[in-house]
């Protein structure tokens, strides 16, 4: 799905809180021109609806704002909400053009169903759901797979363990665990068990 966004250049002496009441959105780009940034203004409804469809540093957005004139495709950076109002506060855009390379967060999708669950009754757990990579802008991928199929009970995968696109980089600790197969309730239950018997007839005994 592509997404665009109409924005108005912003006059910073005007007070945030009055732009609000009057239905805009305070935004900035930057990127767009070295480390210039510029102040923007967008229309609360056309804001709400990108917010629905886009996530923060993932999701390419052309940004249009005709009284600068700029056009160009963004990422989503950051979103910032009233603390305690269900109200948009501020929006902020990186503009890709001039990059040869952006840092996004993607999401981990899990397939295939792991050996240690089909054959043993052990449970997946799942510790990581996104991960931030690096890579081309006209590259960035929707999701990434990770298939657990061959995990049996006890096995994990880790960030070094993903086989990743060609031009994407994992930019997160490669040493962190992103799934594995715990071991059946029940055999640890028992376990448990057996160590509590353990220790009283120890305890018996002495």
């Amino acid at each position: 799905m592509e997404l665009s966004i109409e924005c108005n250049k912003r006059d910073t002496g005007i007070n945030p809180r009055a732009l609000r009441r009057d239905g805009r959105v305070p935004a900035v780009l930057y990127g767009h021109d070295g480390a210039e940034s510029v102040s923007l203004t967008v229309a609360q409804r056309d804001a709400e609806k990108l917010v629905r469809y886009a996530s923060e540093n993932n999701t390419l957005i052309t940004v249009n704002v005709p009284d600068m004139p700029w056009s160009g495709q963004a990422l989503l950076r950051e979103v910032q909400t009233h603390p305690w109002k269900d109200m948009l506060y501020h929006l902020s855009f990186f503009s890709i053009a001039s990059q040869s390379s952006v840092e996004v967060v993607v999401p981990l999708h899990y397939v295939g169903t792991a050996s240690g669950v089909k054959d043993e009754g052990g449970t997946l757990d799942i510790m990581v759901s996104e991960l931030a990579i690096r890579c081309a802008p006209n590259a960035i991928p929707e999701t990434l797979d990770v298939d657990v199929t061959a995990l049996a009970v006890g096995e994990n995968l880790h960030i070094t363990d993903l086989k990743l696109p060609a031009g994407v980089e994992a930019i997160a600790d490669t040493d962190k665990t992103l799934v594995n197969v715990a071991a059946p309730r029940t055999v640890a239950a028992e376990g448990s068990d057996d160590g509590a018997v353990a220790v009283a007839e120890t305890a018996s005994e002495a």
